[in-house]
């Protein structure tokens, strides 16, 4: 039996995140929308996403493989019915889900994803910004249980296309915050600004890809606030435009740290799988620590969505 094969939405929609990103562009210059680009920042972002293509062409194999050779030993075979389509999207929504929160708590998994983040604009240009070094973090292994319950890779990686597809445009600060019960929903741009925001409260907060309520669900929301407004970037922010150093910089960072001498082989563990900011002397910080700072210097703010109740 040959193997279901389905088109590429990603790629299909690379004329829409052109036209977008113009009328973006138009938006925020000549019809008084709110937002901003930079022209090295918009450069950096775009081959930052051309480098993921081709990354994906030359190690897609790497979690395809992997995927199929899990099939074989799948529970159920589902089909290509419309309806396993649309619960496929929804277990993979959640999968995003899990795989976003790990990539902001796990160091190995965050530098690969760290370059999404580490533009201090906020725009469409932003979404393209994107890893080449996702397919040696490991975390195909979170569809893998898709796999075994019967449905194929294929279908996975389909429905996941969309998924990216959705997520282009909440990156924007031109649109304000939406209908009330489209953002207990679904993911909006004014979510996902929180989630890009450097700001203490909200950090590692909103990692949705389509469906808000995984958030809503886990404890992980935070509602942007109009006195609180976004700053973008990373909490060290690296400074240059230069694509070699965006895509590496944590990486060589990471593995700077795991090799640093009079280390135990626990502290080298942790530094590659601890939280970002954690390191062996305390020399750094958390954004668990970062969000207690907040809450010892505004006492009046603790407890509420993002922060800690209590401070020692």
């Amino acid at each position: 039996m040959n193997e279901p094969m389905f088109f590429d939405v990603t790629k299909l929609a690379v004329p829409f995140y052109i036209i977008a990103i113009l009328i973006e562009l138009v938006a925020i210059r000549y019809w008084q929308r709110k937002g901003d680009f930079e022209t090295r920042d918009t450069l950096t972002s775009l081959l930052m996403g051309t480098g993921n293509v081709a990354a994906g062409l030359l190690l897609g194999f790497v979690s395809i493989t992997a995927l199929m050779w899990v099939w074989q030993f799948r529970l159920f075979d589902l089909g290509l019915h419309w309806w396993v389509f649309v619960i496929a999207f929804i277990f993979d929504d959640l999968r995003y889900y899990c795989y976003h929160r790990i990539a902001h708590r796990v160091r190995w998994v965050w530098a690969e994803h760290v370059n999404h983040h580490s533009s201090q604009h906020y725009n469409l240009s932003t979404a393209l910004r994107q890893s080449w070094t996702g397919q040696i973090t490991g975390m195909f292994i979170l569809q893998m249980p898709m796999v075994l319950l019967g449905f194929h890779p294929a279908v996975i990686a389909f429905v996941y296309g969309f998924n990216l597809v959705y997520q282009f445009w909440i990156h924007t600060e031109a649109i304000g915050k939406m209908w009330r019960p489209f953002e207990l929903i679904f993911n909006t741009p004014s979510h996902h600004r929180v989630h890009h925001a450097t700001n203490p409260r909200y950090l590692d907060a909103n990692y949705a890809g389509t469906l808000i309520i995984w958030d809503r669900m886990f404890g992980t929301f935070v509602e942007e606030l109009d006195e609180d407004m976004p700053r973008y970037g990373i909490v060290r922010n690296i400074g240059t435009f230069d694509p070699l150093r965006v895509a590496f910089h944590e990486w060589i960072n990471m593995l700077k740290d795991a090799m640093s001498p009079k280390l135990t082989l626990r502290q080298r563990l942790l530094y590659l799988v601890a939280p970002p900011g954690w390191s062996h002397d305390g020399s750094r910080k958390t954004s668990a620590d970062l969000k207690a700072d907040f809450v010892r210097l505004h006492p009046e703010e603790a407890g509420k969505a993002g922060l800690p109740k209590a401070v020692k």
